[in-house]
């Protein structure tokens, strides 16, 4: 059948059902059969290569059917040469013209990366470092430009095809491109001859390998805002294009992690003893009923204080000092790892005021960075 390409899922959908009529029987049989017996292997032998034995069943299978049609489409000839050497064009019109493209390919290829490193390594189990691959990335785009290459990025077929191939390092990414350079150099004459109806049951079944069902419910039984994000995402990709629904996806989870951090928690501490123990500690009121010091409030704020935060912060202080009358406050630190420039000002509003009625704003336990950075504005 033959569809648009680049449209989105429901035109896709319309268009496979407007030409129901024109489906090729063969090419049919020659992907379900891909497809089944990459999963029979599977479940039978789960140590053999099930993908690359599914394809050489459609392959062979294509090969026997063609007696009896033409209509089954094969890769077709493969190159077999290596790009030319060539000089990127550093022009300031050329760097003009070609940035705002050249930024949005890069943003996408850096996040398609980065969202492939995370599916992956919640199966395997691994750590992963996202400025490390941002830093090759970069790298292998900068090499690639000298030899007349696309911009490259991660891939999520070709990534599920490593991983359920078995491979677990990054030795098997050296070793495909060398068994690819090999490929284009010895038999790629061989490699033409295979059917793209057996590249789609095997694309089809990596794709449905990478969807991590348990991950899914989980992300729905516990996170409303994670939630919201998936379905938005989701639906994005079947409406409209992949580079959308990224950004849509990115720009939402922004948006949920501002809201979430602009309200950080502020506890009220005093002193008192935990159950079984004669120790005075500082404990949030909220556990139990404290005697609170009538002169000095003590707050802990679990958040950085950045330009988001500091509107909520400050109309905190200002209820401790309209409300109660208080106007000493001591602020826990412990839980601040970061503060900003619109942080701080505000902050030093918030202590200018206070010594208008002879008090103070007082920090504690503050993190080493923290305290680095308010010696240097002078708090």
């Amino acid at each position: 059948i033959d569809v648009t390409r680049g449209g989105s899922f429901i035109e896709t959908w319309v268009n496979l059902y407007s030409g129901v009529g024109e489906l090729n029987i063969y090419l049919l049989i020659v992907g379900l059969s891909t497809l089944g017996s990459a999963i029979l292997i599977k479940l039978i032998k789960p140590q053999l290569p099930n993908l690359l034995i599914g394809m050489f069943v459609g392959g062979f299978l294509a090969f026997y059917l063609s007696s009896f049609t033409e209509s089954i489409a094969t890769i077709g000839v493969i190159p077999t040469y290596f790009p030319p050497l060539s000089t990127p064009d550093f022009s300031l019109s050329s760097l003009k013209s070609l940035a705002p493209e050249a930024f949005a390919i890069a943003l996408l290829g850096l996040i398609e990366a980065s969202s492939i490193g995370r599916s992956i390594a919640s199966k395997t189990n691994q750590r992963i470092n996202p400025s490390q691959e941002f830093i090759g990335q970069g790298a292998s785009n900068i090499v690639g430009s000298f030899f007349s290459s696309y911009a490259s990025s991660g891939s999520f077929t070709r990534t599920g095809v490593n991983y359920e191939a078995g491979a677990r390092t990054p030795l098997s990414a050296i070793l495909a491109a060398l068994l690819l350079m090999l490929i284009v150099l010895l038999v790629a004459p061989l490699i033409s001859y295979l059917p793209l109806a057996a590249m789609a049951g095997v694309i089809l079944l990596v794709a449905y390998n990478l969807i991590d069902f348990n991950n899914i419910k989980k992300t729905f039984a516990f996170s409303k805002s994670e939630s919201v994000i998936f379905s938005a995402t989701f639906l994005s990709t079947l409406l409209f294009e992949l580079e959308f629904a990224i950004y849509l996806g990115v720009l939402l989870s922004l948006m949920f992690f501002i809201a979430k951090t602009s309200t950080p928690e502020i506890h009220t501490l005093a002193f008192g003893s935990p159950p079984g123990e004669e120790v005075r500690k500082l404990q949030s009121i909220r556990k139990s009923p404290l005697v609170q010091c009538p002169q000095l409030k003590i707050i802990r704020i679990d958040m950085s204080i950045y330009f988001g935060s500091i509107n909520h912060i400050q109309k905190q202080i200002n209820q401790i000092v309209d409300n109660q009358k208080i106007y000493h406050i001591l602020i826990v630190a412990s839980g601040v790892n970061f503060i900003d420039l619109a942080g701080m000002e505000g902050l030093l509003i918030e202590n200018k005021r206070l010594k208008e009625f002879n008090g103070s704003l007082y920090f504690v336990s503050v993190n080493s960075s923290v305290l680095e950075f308010m010696e240097k504005v002078h708090f």
